[in-house]
């Protein structure tokens, strides 16, 4: 019913290793993260009764349910665009176009072949979920509802990210307008649920977090208005997800192939072909342009090498980037920003979480650009002829890097000047401040060169994607999460340090094999493990209000340490993964 596309997809995934390696890892993160807070609780009081059993098991419920909400709308959304743009940067596409497929075939089918993966995940996920109404104080209702939420939000992920995928051509375009494009959504209906005068119901039904928040609740099997606000988004959800598919069936053969794409006409070659007032038409179509020393550079600053629609990435991000501001103004001008930190076990300053959010989003983005710049040239078989000329590794590789932080400067500019606004505003001290810029600009080298590395590393595209990702989303966001857990608990911090240890070494093992599981180094090793105890160090010491000195030394420190460990064999061998089945046996160069 679905079409050839999906029946291949649903035929072959099944027969590769990656399918079950994934779902275990998943699994076991989860049961990791469960196993991580009993440890944490134990060591500093026994579960012994059926208040503490229940009091755990609710607490690790809403810990997990949205944080099994943002990786599989992650995965759903930046898988479904990176697929549609890798069909796109090898001319699959067109050639899906000329069949005798339908607009849904073609479509649908790629939507739900992209979703195969996170819905089976979310499937595997639920064994683990069913143990926390064993624990008390989560009913199974609360869990199915949780599921439903999750599900419907991952159909509309994927479904924004296949039509988007769709419409752009570029595939930073599709991956950055996709995540932009689902923030807003989320902002936009928490905005309209504070605002607007609606009834309990319909507050649920416009916010996915209210939505998810009021599912993982014990009053959503208590209150009617609770449950109805949960069916009602599950239903606006599910109806939203079918209205964009049905445009991108409508409109996929409007926008491929796009004019970027399409064939020009030749250009007059003899003297029949000239124009009608008798002179022979020139070839030139402009004046050739001074091309810099490092041509490289040269494309990525004074081309459009990402596509001209990349300044609608930059006026999305400048709306989002208005919308933290706004909130952080509010909160000065209100002094809510201006009342002193707290210590451990306290509330974090107001202005960290919005500060937060767009911090990891720019960082995303300049990931996604950086990973893009490699894959994009992969894709377009350009990576081989640049391989096979006079550029030496510097100028390709300073070349790439200094490109994608040009590119990307609205992304870098703003949030720094976010951060100057603060402490210009009394809401940090300027000291903080000069440590926040510094160590914010560190992190931009680090994601840049990562992104770089692993597009020089892995030959998928989607592949090399989300590793990079995958591996901003573990250091920015899962470290965070064993964070909380030791926050909410509040036990002594050294019988909490040895399950942390664990886990942040299992990090720091998977770190490895996706940095250094083609070229591993001494190097790549120690800053693998180095990273998420840095990362944890850096935390800690931020909710400890501690000396602010010795966190941005240590993430200078570390995080600089890594970008030497990937860029100094780039520069010196230009090893560079190519598919194997070009040039014989050889699968680099």
């Amino acid at each position: 019913m679905l079409g050839p596309v999906f029946n291949r997809e649903a035929i072959v995934t099944p027969k590769r290793p990656q399918t079950y390696l994934s779902r275990g890892i998943y699994v076991g993160a989860l049961f990791l993260l469960l196993c991580t807070g009993y440890l944490v609780l134990d060591g500093s009081r026994s579960l012994a009764t059926t208040s503490d059993s229940a009091r755990f098991g609710g607490f690790m419920f809403a810990l997990l349910a949205p944080l099994q909400l943002l990786v599989l709308s992650a995965l759903a959304a930046v898988g479904a665009a990176g697929s549609v743009a890798q069909e796109k940067d090898r001319r699959t596409l067109i050639l899906l176009l000329l069949t005798r497929l339908s607009g849904f075939e073609v479509v649908g089918g790629k939507l739900t072949a992209t979703l195969l993966s996170p819905l089976s995940l979310l499937i595997c996920g639920l064994p683990v979920f069913l143990t926390f109404p064993l624990l008390g104080g989560v009913s199974p209702q609360q869990v199915f509802s949780v599921f439903a939420v999750t599900a419907a939000m991952i159909v509309l992920s994927g479904t924004v990210g296949t039509v988007i995928g769709l419409w752009r051509e570029k595939t930073f375009q599709a991956i950055a307008l996709t995540v932009l494009t689902l923030l807003l959504f989320l902002g936009l209906g928490e905005a309209i649920a504070t605002l607007v005068p609606l009834p309990t119901s319909w507050k649920l039904a416009v916010s996915p977090i209210r939505a998810l928040t009021a599912a993982a609740s014990p009053l959503s099997s208590l209150q009617g208005d609770v449950l109805a606000g949960v069916v009602l988004f599950v239903l606006l959800a599910s109806a939203l997800s079918v209205a964009l598919l049905i445009y991108g069936v409508v409109m996929v053969r409007i926008w491929n192939p796009s004019r970027e794409v399409r064939f020009k006409a030749p250009e007059a070659e003899n003297s029949v072909d000239v124009e009608p007032s008798g002179e022979p038409a020139s070839w030139k179509v402009r004046q050739p342009r001074a091309v810099w020393d490092n041509p490289v550079l040269w494309r990525e600053v004074r081309t459009w090498a990402y596509g001209r629609k990349v300044l609608i990435i930059r006026a999305t991000f400048v709306v989002l980037f208005a919308i933290v501001a706004a909130s952080i103004a509010w909160q000065v001008r209100s002094g809510v920003a201006l009342e002193p930190a707290g210590r451990i076990d306290r509330a974090l300053p107001s202005a960290t979480i919005p500060v937060a959010i767009l911090g990891v989003v720019s960082l995303v983005l300049v990931n996604a650009l950086a990973v893009n710049s490699i894959t994009g040239e992969r894709d377009g078989l350009a990576l081989d002829l640049l391989l096979v000329t006079d550029l030496c590794p510097r100028e390709f590789i300073f070349g790439k890097l200094l490109g994608v932080l040009y590119v990307a400067k609205e992304m870098i500019v703003l949030p720094i000047l976010l951060l100057i606004y603060m402490g210009a505003s009394d809401v940090m001290t300027w000291e903080n401040t000069i440590y926040a810029v510094l160590g914010a600009l560190v992190l931009y080298i680090f994601v840049s060169m990562l992104g770089i590395h692993t597009g020089l590393n892995y030959v998928a595209g989607r592949t090399a994607t989300m590793a990079s990702l995958g591996t901003v989303f573990f250091l920015c966001v899962g470290i965070a999460i064993c964070m909380t857990i030791m926050v909410s608990f509040r036990g002594a911090f050294q019988l909490q340090l040895a399950p942390f240890l664990v886990m942040i070494l299992g990090g720091g093992a998977a770190l490895f094999a996706s940095l250094g599981w083609r070229n591993p180094s001494s190097a790549i090793f120690a800053a693998s493990f180095f990273l998420p105890l840095i990362t944890f160090y850096a935390i800690t010491q931020f909710l400890l209000q501690m000396d602010h000195l010795y966190v941005v030394s240590a993430l200078v420190a570390g995080y600089g340490f890594a970008v030497a460990a990937m860029m100094i064999p780039a520069l010196s061998e230009f090893d560079v993964c190519l598919e194997p089945d070009r040039g014989g046996t050889g699968e680099s160069t």
